[in-house]
């Protein structure tokens, strides 16, 4: 069959979370640094695509396109590492460790900030062509986004922090989903279909994806958006990043475990480390 059964899969998500917490340091970051540089290039393409357009549901179902990309060609973002990792510490693997966790989580989300802030200062002298100008349309409109995420929720207080988190918690759920739904499928078209659909929603609904905002608001402090950048950690990174593990874990990676997990022994044999496909190793 072209798809696995959810008790394959969960066995797939543990050994995967075992090997990403046991690749080279710079294997590590050269993954995290492309997918968060593919993924800062789909939001503003999506961003793009909504302003030309006039519709931000042509926006949204466009942006899969980049998540798509990095998840076949087996790069790493933290909102999928945080579900993953996690899963092979419960599990009990004899590679696996919460010291080893953290290295990966840090690695992943250092990574992840290098490129998609590299894309954002590379898309930002575009926009101003090399900082000479005013910034157009896209780089106005970015930057009244980290406004309205920033500035926006801190005039709530705790109201906006519970805002920004539960909208975080919702974004992971559905990507997470987007990444087990890859390791589903064994067919490309499958990959992409399981993919589509969850991330498609988060993006239309505007919750709070990290990575996405690592290119959001550093190109909005770029291009003139008032707010600091204590306001982007303080009332979105940090909230943001916290509700993103949360919702992968509390919606996607922990009900699959406990509902499909099979009785393991706790040990990765060789055979597990034989295929290094992009779904494995995702």
């Amino acid at each position: 069959m072209s798809y696995l059964v959810p008790t394959d899969v969960v066995e797939k998500m543990v050994i995967s979370g075992a090997m990403k917490m046991n690749m080279p340091t710079s294997t590590t970051i050269i993954r995290a640094i492309m997918a968060g540089a593919i993924l800062g290039l789909a939001a503003v393409f999506a961003i793009t695509v909504s302003i030309k357009s006039g519709s931000p549901v042509v926006g949204a179902v466009l942006f899969p396109v980049g998540f798509i990309m990095l998840i076949l060609f087996g790069y790493d973002l933290l909102t999928g590492v945080v579900v993953l990792g996690p899963l092979a510490v419960l599990a009990k693997r004899n590679c696996a460790s919460v010291k080893k966790m953290w290295r990966m989580i840090f690695l992943v989300f250092t990574g992840n900030f290098i490129g998609a802030g590299a894309v954002a200062v590379l898309m930002s002298f575009i926009w101003t062509y090399g900082f000479s100008v005013e910034p157009g349309t896209v780089g106005a409109k970015i930057a009244s986004i980290g406004e309205s995420r920033t500035v926006g929720y801190a005039a709530f207080g705790f109201m906006g922090f519970a805002t920004v988190f539960t909208k975080a918690m919702l974004c992971n759920w559905m990507v997470s989903l987007g990444v087990i739904g890859a390791m589903m499928s064994k067919d490309v078209i499958g990959k992409v279909i399981a993919m589509w659909m969850p991330i498609m929603l988060f993006f239309y609904m505007g919750f709070e994806h990290s990575i996405v905002n690592m290119f959001l608001f550093p190109a909005g402090l770029i291009n003139g958006g008032d707010f600091s950048f204590i306001d982007y950690m303080l009332w979105n990174e940090i909230p943001v990043i916290l509700g993103n593990v949360v919702g992968g874990l509390l919606f996607t990676g922990l009900p699959l475990y406990y509902a499909h997990k099979r009785s393991i022994n706790g040990k990765i044999v060789a055979s597990d480390f034989e295929e290094t496909s992009p779904e494995k190793m995702l």
